[in-house]
């Protein structure tokens, strides 16, 4: 028998089932929501995990319950299930990139009931969490990231405890305004460029090794220059959802949104224009074709 606490986890797609077959392989007793893509499910049934049918059977059979969602509308769906029964003494860890405002307020009521919650939105990608080398930004009060950094550490290489509850998703939003609104200015400055003789590959033999260059940048040029479309597998839909919460906090915040507005507008044309389920890279290619360029790779 096994003393250590019993997992739950919500949301096993692209970063999730790498996270939670991280969990499962440290030793923790997992249960996993049912999923619409049944692969991950059944890897991660084959590494010794149990499968849960509803939010509320996953929160009765766990100790700590771990969601990986697209957002604040499902995450919001998911506890307010889990609130249905009964969460006392039991752990929330909410690893969404989620609206920091619906966060304080879920939090409120998992307390209510006698519940924890934490926040713990990510940074990096799918293959850092199958790698378990994840960056976590984690919002807590101090005895709930005691308990719950442990279990943490089994797929994060790097754990940051930012603040009180809601400054992970803070402090996660923040991180990808200034990684999104810098796509924002790769993609307008190349258009410039190609409207006026410099094509992608001589801005990027100035700007790569230089004072701007980033790993951000890499992924972004190894796309534009370089033409692998699975350089940065984030979407511009999830893009635009983020950059709608990052321009709500400010408002909510009563932060004038001179930049942040401007960059969520761009995202929201390219998922109107029916480019959401392209990877944040390709905005290069919409931005250019908005002014009337064909883009080339390289």
């Amino acid at each position: 028998m096994t003393d250590k606490l019993r997992i739950g986890f919500a949301g096993v797609g692209l970063m999730g089932h790498g996270m939670a077959k991280n969990i499962v392989e440290a030793g923790y007793p997992l249960t996993v929501l049912a999923h619409r893509n049944r692969e991950p499910v059944e890897d991660l049934k084959g590494r010794g995990a149990t499968e849960a049918q509803s939010p509320e059977d996953l929160a009765a059979g766990s100790d700590v319950i771990f969601l990986c969602l697209p957002g604040s509308p499902e995450v919001e769906a998911a506890v307010s299930a889990m609130l249905a029964g009964d969460i006392s003494g039991k752990t929330i860890v909410d690893c969404s990139t989620a609206n920091p405002v619906s966060t304080r307020a879920l939090a409120e009521r998992a307390q209510a009931a006698g519940g924890h919650f934490v926040d713990a939105p990510l940074s990096r990608t799918p293959k850092e969490a199958w790698e378990g080398m994840l960056d976590v930004m984690i919002g807590a009060e101090a005895a709930d990231f005691e308990r719950v950094r442990p279990i943490i550490e089994a797929f994060a290489g790097k754990i940051v405890h930012v603040g009180g509850i809601g400054a992970g998703h803070t402090m996660k939003l923040l991180n990808n305004f200034v990684s999104l609104g810098y796509a924002a200015i790769y993609s307008e400055a190349l258009a410039i460029g190609a409207k006026n003789g410099v094509d992608a590959a001589t801005f990027h033999s100035v700007i790569g090794g230089g004072r701007m260059d980033c790993g951000f940048y890499q992924t972004f040029m190894n796309y534009v220059v370089g033409g692998d479309p699975n350089a940065h597998k984030f979407t511009l839909r999830n893009a635009h959802k983020d950059m709608r919460y990052v321009v709500s906090l400010a408002n909510e915040s009563g932060i004038a949104s001179h930049i942040s507005s401007p960059v969520k507008n761009g995202l929201a044309t390219a998922e109107a224009t029916g480019h959401g389920d392209g990877y944040l890279p390709t905005l290069a290619d919409i931005v250019a074709r908005l002014n009337g360029i064909e883009p080339g790779r390289g």
